[in-house]
């Protein structure tokens, strides 16, 4: 056992030195981790949870297109890169590259997360992280990352269509959109590792 471990008690932020009254938080886990990890296990359930229902119960892949709304469709696509189709990989050891560093995105988040010093931060972290384990998560069952959201606007002599994305795209964007706004209010989201 180390030095802090047996000298020190443990504080709300982590271990107290008893001789000089400093805190030293553990390395992988702060005051909010459990809370980003609560964010992120939901994050990532509702995605699956999604996912499955749309390729077992409903039968996306069966039934094509799927009109939700005039510019909403369901469809079902595998993605095999990255986000909006980029860094396609077809082979094995492609995907297993994107796991790879996937993985290492995902420490570096969960180490910033330990770090977090606001509910924002920690909650868009945890969005971020669920959504980037979820759409892994596809990589090993599936032969790609299932998108299956398109909008689209079409009218008369012109046509847009934004690119196919699922419910873990979206908790990833909308993490990054609470970091950057945490940031630019003076929060926690500038102390990234």
């Amino acid at each position: 056992m180390g030095r802090h471990a047996q000298s020190g008690r443990v504080g709300g932020d982590g271990v107290v030195d008893v001789a000089d009254g400093t805190v030293r938080r553990p390395y992988g886990w702060g005051r909010l981790s459990a809370f980003g990890l609560t964010v992120a296990a939901i994050t990532c359930v509702i995605d699956q949870a999604a996912k499955f229902w749309l390729v077992d119960i409903f039968d996306l892949a069966s039934r094509g297109a799927v009109a939700v709304a005039p510019f909403f469709d369901l469809v079902l696509t595998w993605n095999t890169g990255i986000s909006y189709g980029l860094l396609q990989q077809q082979g094995a050891a492609g995907q297993w590259a994107l796991l790879a560093f996937k993985a290492v995105v995902v420490v570096f988040l969960w180490v910033w997360l330990a770090r977090a010093s606001s509910r924002l931060t920690a909650a868009a972290l945890g969005l971020i992280i669920g959504g980037a384990v979820g759409n892994a998560i596809d990589r090993l069952h599936w032969p790609g990352v299932m998108d299956s959201v398109l909008f689209h606007i079409e009218t008369a002599g012109w046509s847009f269509r934004w690119y196919v994305f699922n419910l873990a795209d979206v908790a990833i964007v909308a993490g990054v959109v609470g970091l950057l706004y945490d940031s630019l209010r003076g929060g926690g989201a500038v102390k990234a590792p």
